[in-house]
């Protein structure tokens, strides 16, 4: 025992050592990096560094899944809570002071490339020619002038994205709708054999595209607080932003929900609220909320241990998953940042680039915070508050008579006797959009559709009706 205690003894001494080289190797190529940097850009390349050298710095302490699979709980009863009950309590009359205090933010750094599109993805035609920023800033204006209110719109934009986006903003000019956006931020790509950064220099145009990243999403806090916009809206007395993803066509903005924050019937505010819907098979892959530790908490596959795979996938113990639609209290963000307590948990994702070299990309998700803020809850919506837009297979459904098009947002057509959505999966030769719209010469009627597989090269000509399965 005594020999074998002595060995781990010197293998966690020795792995102590490797851990602290790499740090130091790091260290070295990223101050390389910073000194190539021009002095405009000086400071924010120098926070994108510090903020993942932080995340380096956690990846090489942590192995393993971060979760202890004996420790996840059901959550309470009543830290979800159905929508109904909260639609129940109706809304107060003062309904747009309660408005003026909200910011609604659209994750917007993800590029069109999985649909063959280049650019951001926002700016793909999803409906009438209008883009997924198009019918963004329709719903928020049409809020407005209902209510005669001023909820402004953030976007968070990646380096990937920020140019395109803010050559269309212009054409919103006109609008009634503040509209913000500030950048997440951007880190460097690691070499999987070596851990060190494949960037030599801080720029990232021509061949040096491939060497940086956007963080993931779970980046907001850091940069929303960093870009000065977080306490600027404060001082504008904002108290809540919703956050979703900019392709989820069902994530708009819910009085209900949002006068449940402002107004809670037991007089304690949530500092964070994260809206999850009941799973289908579709969505077996979709983090849950557990209890853990006494707090809420977001599980993701990636963290689950290989043996409990098929037991997180159970649509029986599981029943619910994270739609990303999430109400975020802003004094809490600054609270948190300020005193470096937001934890999320890293999310390695590895990719082959064009020329054939592995690399990885540390990652984290917004939702994953939840278990860093006061009083956290989740709140079981219905499906329609989730209908993202991935592929074109979903593109279809979106552009059928499936839905009504009402002041930007998407509702379920009342002629569809059943409000579940058909399943789609149109083949390879559809993946592009462009592909993908050549293939159709009007959309099908799909009012009676439970399920469409296509596969090899189909054209649908005009006044197509699918109906049951086809």
């Amino acid at each position: 025992d005594f020999s074998k205690a002595m060995s781990q003894a010197g293998t966690s001494q020795f792995q102590e050592v490797i851990r602290q080289e790499l740090e130091y190797s790091m260290k070295v190529e990223l101050d390389k990096i910073l000194a190539t940097a021009h002095s405009n850009e000086l400071e924010h390349t120098k926070k994108d560094l510090e903020g993942f050298k932080k995340l380096f710095h956690r990846f090489l302490q942590e192995k393993g899944p971060s979760v202890d699979w004996g420790k996840i709980q059901r959550p309470p009863e009543d830290s979800i809570q159905p929508y109904e009950k909260i639609k129940a309590r109706g809304l107060p009359d003062n309904i747009a002071s309660v408005l003026n205090k909200l910011v609604v933010v659209k994750l917007n750094g993800g590029l069109g490339t999985s649909m063959g599109c280049k650019g951001p993805k926002s700016l793909i035609g999803v409906r009438n020619e209008n883009t997924f920023l198009d019918l963004t800033v329709q719903q928020i204006e049409h809020l407005n002038k209902s209510y005669n209110t001023d909820v402004p719109l953030v976007l968070m934009n990646s380096f990937n994205t920020d140019d395109d986006t803010k050559k269309i903003l212009q054409k919103y000019s006109h609008s009634r709708v503040k509209i913000y956006t500030f950048n997440q931020s951007r880190y460097p790509r690691i070499n999987k054999e070596t851990l060190l950064p494949i960037a030599k220099d801080v720029s990232y145009s021509g061949e040096n595209t491939e060497c940086w990243y956007p963080p993931g999403h779970g980046d907001i806090y850091a940069s929303f607080y960093n870009s000065g916009l977080l306490d600027n809206l404060i001082g504008e007395g904002k108290e809540y932003i919703f956050v979703s993803n900019i392709d989820n066509l069902g994530a708009t903005v819910d009085l209900y929900i949002l006068n449940h924050l402002m107004n809670p019937p037991n007089g304690k505010r949530c500092e964070f609220v994260m809206e999850v819907t009941n799973k289908t098979r579709a969505d077996v892959k979709g983090g849950t909320l557990t209890q853990y530790e006494n707090k809420l908490r977001l599980v993701e596959i990636a963290q689950v241990p290989k043996a409990h795979v098929d037991e997180f996938k159970s649509v029986s113990k599981f029943k619910i998953f994270n739609t990303n639609n999430l109400w975020i209290a802003l004094s809490a963000i600054k609270r948190l940042q300020e005193k470096n307590a937001i934890d999320m948990e890293i999310i390695v994702n590895p990719k082959t680039l064009d020329g054939g070299l592995n690399v990885i990309q540390l990652e984290t998700a917004v939702g994953a915070a939840i278990k860093s803020f006061e009083n956290s809850l989740g709140i079981n919506v219905p499906r329609s508050r989730f209908l993202p837009v991935k592929t074109t297979s979903d593109l279809l459904l979106v552009m059928s008579n499936l839905y009504s098009l009402n002041a930007g947002s998407l509702t379920m057509s009342e002629k569809r006797e059943f409000p579940t959505v058909p399943l789609v999966k149109l083949g390879s030769s559809f993946t592009k959009v462009q592909d993908y719209l050549r293939r159709f010469e009007s959309i099908p009627d799909m009012l009676e559709l439970d399920h469409l597989t296509v596969s090899g090269d189909v054209t649908f000509g005009k006044n197509v009706s699918l109906k049951v399965s086809v």
